[in-house]
């Protein structure tokens, strides 16, 4: 092995102790999980909002309306198990947020900016009202929509997600994620990433994809990540109904952050804890996901 790569390989092994108290406990003893995601769709549609070129698929369904968001590192197709539920019943959009996907950020982002690409969408598919939902960062703008334009949401759906702003004690850890993933590519990191996100197992595909990603743009999405307020104090101003759910097994957030969202809303908010569920419960455990989804949005009609 030539230098650079005995270099790399140094640093890798010093990466996997340094980061190891961000991984799931037990992370690396459980059985390997398929992974459960489809491949980028090429016949994916795209608009012009907000000065980016936003990717989304839409069944185009008769029934109300609902979009999902997907969270940091993922793209629409991680809804593609709640997709194939609502489909026969609601109208449900998909997209990719800026720096994922086919969705590429043209600068510096916040999630208010997603926000506003959320209800940008929505205006470019004549939707006035729909229930808006996301998965961690996916929750983190759905919550700016409802703030930004209250009456345009009629629920929410809130998976593995919080109010607030990252814990000081990963900021670190997840600092040094960012800079070898720029150094050395994402197969520096995508072990731990993966376990963070996913849990224990093999996720091929989605290591391919990060593979693929254009580092600036993987900066620009952890710079918002990183650098996003608090909305914790106007939680209550949400007066719309809210199902949340959450991973009793979420390395990124834990169950508590859920509760305090939860008592923190200022309309009726349902917790849902999925038993074994990792921060991307909806994509790991589909079946309780998508009863307690169904079960909202039945409530809501």
């Amino acid at each position: 092995m030539g230098a650079a790569g005995q270099e790399i390989s140094d640093v890798g092994a010093h990466g996997r102790k340094s980061w190891h108290s961000l991984a799931p406990r037990g992370y690396g003893d459980l059985p390997v999980q398929a992974s459960a995601h489809s491949n980028y769709s090429a016949h994916m549609a795209s608009a012009r909002i907000n000065g980016t070129t936003i990717h989304y698929e839409d069944t185009g369904g008769s029934g109300p309306a609902v979009i999902l968001s997907h969270g940091f590192l993922m793209d629409h197709s991680m809804f593609d198990p709640q997709v194939a539920a609502l489909k026969s019943t609601h109208r449900v959009i998909t997209w990719d947020e800026r720096g994922f996907g086919g969705t590429r950020a043209t600068g510096k982002f916040t999630y208010w900016d997603s926000a506003r690409d959320v209800l940008g969408l929505l205006d470019h598919l004549g939707i006035d009202t729909a229930v808006v939902g996301g998965m961690s960062q996916g929750g983190f703008l759905s919550l700016r929509v409802a703030l930004t334009a209250p009456d345009r949401v009629r629920g929410l759906i809130l998976i593995d997600t919080q109010a607030g702003t990252e814990d000081a004690d990963k900021v670190e850890g997840y600092g040094q994620l960012h800079d070898a993933w720029m150094a050395y590519g994402s197969a520096a990191v995508q072990d731990v990433i993966s376990g963070i996100i996913l849990g224990a197992g093999s996720w091929d595909s989605w290591y391919a994809k990060w593979a693929a990603m254009d580092k600036e743009q993987f900066s620009l999405a952890f710079d918002c990540l990183m650098h996003r307020d608090d909305v914790t104090p106007r939680l209550g101003e949400i007066t719309a109904p809210s199902l949340i759910i959450h991973g009793d097994n979420d390395a990124a957030i834990p169950v508590s952050k859920a509760e305090t969202l939860r008592d923190g809303l200022g309309g009726p908010a349902e917790l849902v804890v999925v038993a074994g569920g990792t921060h991307a419960a909806n994509l790991t455990h589909p079946e309780p996901t998508n009863v307690a989804i169904n079960r909202f949005l039945a409530s809501l009609s």
